[in-house]
Formats: structure tokens, sequence, C-alpha cells
């Protein structure tokens, strides 16, 4: 499947990033998350290209959302008086962690994701997650359970 199917991916990959260098690493990521899900067998996919596309465009948003996340964290340390700014250390520290709960989240719909890191990253009270989101705050707290109910699943 490989070698049928990597020229053509990593192309399609290429075209929907615009060229980016991170293309081949997702193209190989892609083959890997395939190839570690024992429930798919490759010779047996009828539309292997099809397949491929699908689990390579979410990985493609995936890295979206993680660098959008990366580019808040660090516009706010830029705003950060030089003695509260934290290590090089600390620094990615962080950026781990926060990937680490990307992750977690990954699987919530957009919504849900985009309460529970208003909420923890920007301080937003539910009414206010609400506004910004168009819901009502018992829908903010839907999306916070939710969150939190996934955050305590990956944790175990």
């Amino acid at each position: 499947m490989y070698a049928d199917h990597h020229r053509w991916l990593l192309g399609w990959l290429r075209r929907q990033a615009n060229g980016a260098d991170y293309a081949a690493d997702l193209a190989q990521e892609t083959f890997v998350r395939i190839l570690c899900q024992p429930e798919h067998c490759c010779a047996a996919m009828r539309e292997p290209r099809a397949y491929l596309a699908t689990v390579a465009q979410r990985l493609l948003i995936n890295y979206a959302e993680r660098q959008s996340l990366e580019r808040a964290y660090l516009e706010v340390l830029v705003q950060l008086p030089p003695c509260q700014a934290p290590s090089p250390e600390e620094r990615l520290l962080i950026l781990e962690s926060l990937h680490e709960i990307d992750r977690m989240l990954d699987g919530l719909p957009p919504k849900t994701r985009e309460a529970f890191l208003l909420s923890q990253l920007e301080g937003l009270g539910y009414s206010d997650i609400g506004q910004r989101l168009g819901v009502t705050v018992r829908t903010v707290k839907r999306y916070m359970a939710a969150a939190f109910m996934q955050c305590l699943m990956a944790a175990a």
C-alpha cells in the first residue's frame, strides 16, 4: 500500500498544505495510523486513496489546530514582562502539555473543544463563552462536561 500510494498522498498533502514542508511528515503519519489499525486490512480496501485522504485530512486539521494553539501561547508570552517569562525549558514543557491536551480533546466536536479552550486558556466564564459561540449557558455546561470527561478518560 505504501509503495502504491505514498507518492500520490504526498502530492495531495502538498496541495492541501500549499507546499508546506511538513507534508512529508503528515504522509508518514497517515501510513503509520493506518498500518497500526489491525481492523483495517490494507489489501482489502476498495478505495485506498479515499481512505488515505480522509485520514490525512484529519491529521492536517489536527496539525493546523496545534499550530494555532502554539501561536496563541507564544503571543501571550510576548506580552509578559521579561521577569515573568518562562525559561526555554518551561516553555517546552508548557507546549508539550498543550499538545497533550490537544490530543485529549481531539475526539470532541469543534464547539466543545473551543468552549474548553476558551475557558482554560482565556479564562472566560460560561456566559462569555456562550456569547462567543452563540449558544446558551446550558449548552456551554454540556460542552464543558464532555471536555472534562474526555480529559478524565485520557488520563486513566
